[in-house]
Parts: C-alpha cells; structure tokens; sequence
C-alpha cells in the first residue's frame, strides 16, 4: 500500500513511475486561457484521440476514391464495419464477440432491449430499478410501460437510499427484489450510477433477478471502460452503452449493447427488425420475412454510420494497447489520491457521496457541497478545471486513467482549497 503525501514532488514521481504515462500524449488536451486545462469530465466526454483524424481521414478517402465501392474494397470494408470493434469491445465488458455490436445510440438501443425483454403480463409487470436514474432511462421505462397500457407508478419500482445515506446497500437492492418476487418483469439498473458514482454488484444484483424469474439488464454509460466487468460470467441477460464517455468515440458517437450468448440463437425472442439485423447472406436479396443473425448482430437495424464508428475503432486500438486491467488498476490508485488529497482539504465545505470501497466505485468522485456549491465550481472553471456540476449541488470529477495524471489530481485538489476559502470571502463581501 502506497503512503500518499500532498506534495507536487510525490504527485510527479507517481507519474515518473506510471505504466501508461505515453498514452496521455496520443490525446488532444484542452486548452483555457492558453494553458492545457485539467480535464475531469471523462465521464461527460472523453478526450479525442489522436488516432481518430486518421481513422476518419483514411474513411473520407475511400468515399472519395472509391464511392459506393468502399463498402466492398476499402481497407477496413464498410459492409462490415460492425465486425471490427467486436474484439475489444467484448474484452472491455467481459464477453464474447457475438454478444456485442456497436450500433445506435444508446436510447435507441435502451428500448430495442426493453422491446425484447420487457414482456409484461397481468400478474408479472414490474420493473425495477434505482432511484434517481439517468433521465433517459427514466423516459424509456415509463413509455415502455405506457405503451403496454399500464401505469408507470404501478409498474416502475424505484430502489431509494436508506434515509443519510447517499448509496444503495446491496443487500436492500436484494432484498427488495425478493419483495416484488415474480411480479417483476425485468430488473434494470446502471451500471455506474451517473450522480454518485456507485458502482453496482452486478453479479449479485443479477443472481437477485434471476431468482425470481426476471429478466436483468443494466446501462454501462458509466461503467464501460471505466471498471471491470464480466457480462457473459455474470448471466447479464443484456446491457447498453453509450460511447462517447469513456470509450473516448467523440460527441454522440456510436453506441452498443450486448446480449447474452443463451439468447443468441432465440429467434423466437420479440424484437424490432430491420435490415441490418437480418440474415447478411440473404440482405441484399430484399424478401419479406426477417431472419435474424445470430447473437448480438440479430438486434441491428440499420447500415453502420462508417464515420462515427471509425472514431471509435481509434479509441478501442488504445484500450487494445493499455489493457483493462492496467487501466484498473491505475484508476484506483489515481481516484484513491483524489480522495486523500480531498480529504487534507477543508471537509466542513463537502461530502464525497460516492462509495469509499474501491470496488464500489470507478474513477469517478462525486463532491456534494454544503455550502457555495455553484461559486466554488465557476472559481474551479475560472481556474483552469473543466470539471461537471450537477444540480442541485454536486460537483462531479472523474480522472480518466488513459490520459490524466496524478499531477493533474494534485492541481485540482489545490485549486479546489483555494476556491473553497475564496467562496467563504466572496460570501462574506456579500452579506
């Protein structure tokens, strides 16, 4: 166990000294006031590669070269594009190839899931889920809900902090599973809780649902890439992501789900089709009657956005490089010296209301104020931080193990001193 100090000299010899020190230099940093900011809004967007102009560029070529025939006889052939980040993407979550595809938009592939796994009849209808969800997930358990004609407050189960608390037990989360018992249909939960940063038991949380003979599912727009995870181990049922936090894929880029292989080969399952989701040896052949590929590809809509998905392939060549587990591993030792370095500051000011068990948490450190919250966070953006602020009073910070570092940590920590006592002067001059 490494014995922290709270000086720039050691903050510097943890970078001298970390494994993946030349990966912060294959991104773009942001810049504020001519300085390079320190970026800790991975969770919100992720830095560019500077891989992925050249991936983009070599795609634009081939339409210019090639037109239509880049489908065919570019150098990574567009008719096959959803194939190229099936590799990675299934070692970053813990499956099998076929289990993934990077497609839509997370929403999107929210409710194709929900679609096929949200089946509710007259005595098994219930949905459960964590209190305080993202909203998107809010929206699309209560139209799913709505369109099977019953009322989302007698369908949807929300799972709330004990009262002081700020995150779910698991044991609570199991326990009420087994409350609801064969009255659920589905268990649904992120992955990551986007506003405190709790990283769920997935395993256990799964097992739960199983029990009762629902179906689980999860939202990994702040787990995938950020923390270990094991779908195909687990029996997760199916999940979707996002790709343009962690995964680094650039503003609205290309989403992706996963279904579990002992679903694969279940062309029984309800689904919403389209073309890209049929038999690609029969595609092109334009007949009625939809014949689902096998495994994750099953679930596709539509042709593949090249452009979208080129960025991303950029992206997940990096994590091929680093490997998930060195990722983890320094993301726990960088988010464990945020928390020490905010906790030599003045704690009267705040609570850190995301989980202090390493295993409950990923990189991200979520800072409710107490007092002068949203003046303390415009002196932190003033300062050179792009941070998040979260109403009605959290100030989110995630320091993403690809490219920052742990002087970047020490540099947040000490500007985020100096805003907490100028916020009590500038209070002060107020009153």
């Amino acid at each position: 166990m490494i014995k922290f100090k709270n000086s720039l000299t050691f903050a510097k010899s943890l970078d001298k000294n970390d494994p993946l020190k030349t990966f912060r230099s294959q991104f773009y940093l942001p810049k504020v006031n001519g300085k390079t900011a320190i970026y800790l809004t991975g969770n919100s967007l992720g830095l560019q590669p500077k891989l992925a102009a050249k991936y983009v560029e070599e795609e634009l070529q081939a339409w210019a070269d090639l037109g239509v025939e880049g489908h065919f006889h570019a150098k990574r052939p567009w008719l096959d594009y959803h194939t190229f980040s099936k590799k990675t993407l299934a070692k970053i979550v813990g499956a099998k190839p076929m289990e993934v595809v990077a497609m839509n938009q997370l929403t999107v592939n929210l409710h194709l899931m929900l679609t096929t796994f949200y089946r509710p009849t007259a005595t098994r209808f219930k949905i459960i889920t964590e209190a305080g969800a993202f909203s998107s997930d809010q929206y699309a358990f209560e139209s799913q809900v709505k369109l099977h004609g019953i009322k989302p407050e007698k369908a949807i189960v929300e799972i709330k902090a004990r009262a002081g608390e700020f995150t779910l037990r698991t044991e609570d989360i199991v326990n009420e599973i087994k409350t609801h018992g064969d009255q659920i249909a589905l268990v649904v939960f992120g992955g990551v809780q986007y506003y405190s940063g709790q990283f769920f038991d997935l395993k256990r949380i799964t097992e739960a649902g199983h029990s009762v003979g629902a179906y689980v599912g999860f939202d990994l727009a702040h787990a995938i890439g950020n923390v270990p995870l094991q779908l195909n181990k687990h029996q997760v049922d199916f999940a979707v992501w996002c790709g343009y936090k962690y995964l680094n894929s650039g503003p609205g880029s290309i989403a992706g789900a996963f279904i579990h292989e002992k679903h694969a080969t279940n062309f029984e399952l309800p689904r919403l089709a389209g073309w890209w989701g049929h038999n690609a040896k029969e595609r092109f052949q334009m007949k009625k009657g939809f014949k689902p590929m096998a495994g994750a590809d099953g679930w596709q809509l539509s042709n593949f956005p090249v452009l979208s998905g080129a960025s991303q392939l950029a992206s997940l060549q990096l994590f091929q490089n680093a490997g998930m587990k060195a990722l983890r591993q320094k993301s726990e030792l960088l988010t464990e010296y945020l928390l020490f370095l905010l906790n030599e500051n003045l704690e009267d000011h705040f609570t850190i209301i995301t989980p202090k068990n390493v295993a409950e948490r990923g990189c991200q450190l979520s800072i409710m104020m107490k007092k002068n919250g949203r003046k303390v966070f415009d002196l932190l953006v003033k300062s050179g931080v792009i941070a998040d602020w979260r109403e009605p009073d959290v100030i989110r910070v995630a320091p993403v193990p690809l490219y920052n570092t742990f002087e970047d940590v020490f540099r947040f920590a000490e500007i985020f001193s100096r805003a907490l006592k100028a916020s009590d002067r500038l209070k002060r001059s107020d009153a």
